[in-house]
């Protein structure tokens, strides 16, 4: 079991923490970080400090992954920091590794929370014993153009500022992943929209109950063979999730990822799989059919999977918290999370 950390509450004071890229604190872009920045005051009524690295650009932060580092371990140090929010991803947080005392994250557990390279960090969480929350960013959802979308509001206030359960999660009504230049002109301009189809069912039958583990596909590939690879504990009897980035990889690398956690042998313990939307819908078929094909190369046709999920690197997105029980009811074709994400 996974430590939940503490709800937040108006007023809280928040961090904000670049991992990975650095883009946060280029002179063109600090308009965007700002923008997010506002919402989390306005929307969430929090109190928001930058970590001291965070805003230093992304030549710096590249080259300095320990400041990165210090700067996610100051965080959870300090006591009046109740929860951290990644600013964006990118794609080598996995160089904070060596600078990483997991003893602090486990005494001082608080909300952590970031998608795609963020993946990293939140098994960093995870060694440590601690539930974190796949979800949104400063410079994506939170900056998102002319208002943060409804949808992701109140995810992020069902799963973060209430101990109650969560419940099921329906699907979005519309989504997008159209890119607009993050550009201070374009800051009026709304992307967009598509409506959205909902839940697919792939294959399986009756309800299924598991724990909560996964994140960004290829980012998961940095953590194997590292002491950060969950214990098989964590895999059994769970609910994987995963998600693909804005690199679109093409479906015979699903069928790869999926192949070596077929050989690990963690397909065969689990209770499904929820996949979600890819971004721009690319490969949407084709993902379909290499993750059933590996399926039935695995002997595992009966293996419940929900696909095109709201998370990951379209908008909006819900929250997924670490650790906490989810179910898959194959004949409801819906998708719940039966805890509370929060204390």
């Amino acid at each position: 079991m996974l430590l939940k950390p503490k709800m937040l509450q108006p007023g809280d004071k928040v961090a904000t923490i670049s991992l990975s890229w650095g883009g946060a604190g280029e002179p063109e872009l600090r308009w965007r970080y700002e923008q997010g920045v506002e919402r989390l005051k306005k929307v969430f009524g929090l109190e928001v400090v930058p970590m001291p690295n965070s805003l230093k650009g992304a030549d710096y932060l590249y080259d300095n992954p320990k400041a990165r580092a210090e700067d996610l371990m100051n965080a959870f140090k300090d006591p009046t920091i109740k929860g951290i929010v990644s600013n964006i991803g990118g794609s080598e947080s996995i160089r904070l590794l060596p600078y990483i005392d997991f003893d602090v994250i486990r005494n001082n557990p608080k909300i952590f929370i970031g998608y795609s390279d963020a993946t990293v960090t939140h098994l960093f969480c995870h060694k440590a014993g601690i539930s974190s929350f796949y979800g949104p960013a400063i410079l994506t959802d939170f900056a998102e153009n002319v208002e943060m979308h409804a949808y992701t509001v109140d995810a992020l206030k069902k799963t973060l500022f209430t101990n109650e359960v969560i419940g099921e999660v329906k699907p979005a009504s519309e989504w997008t992943s159209e890119r607009l230049e993050w550009l201070i002109e374009n800051k009026d301009k709304q992307r967009k929209m598509n409506a959205n189809q909902g839940y697919e069912l792939l294959q399986g039958s009756g309800v299924v109950q598991g724990r909560l583990i996964g994140g960004c596909i290829e980012v998961l590939e940095f953590a194997k063979g590292t002491s950060l690879w969950p214990e098989e504990k964590y895999w059994k009897e769970s609910i994987l999730f995963f998600e693909t980035s804005e690199d679109l990889p093409e479906p015979s690398y699903i069928e790869y990822w999926l192949r070596n956690y077929g050989s690990q042998g963690i397909l065969q313990n689990i209770k499904g799989i929820v996949f979600a939307k890819p971004q721009h819908e690319r490969y949407y078929e084709e993902y379909k059919e290499s993750i059933l094909g590996i399926m039935k190369e695995l002997d595992l046709n009966e293996l419940p999977i929900l696909y095109n999920l709201n998370f990951g690197h379209t908008e909006p997105k819900f929250v997924l918290p670490y650790g906490a029980m989810a179910e898959i009811d194959c004949e409801r074709v819906t998708f719940s999370i039966l805890d509370s994400g929060v204390e």
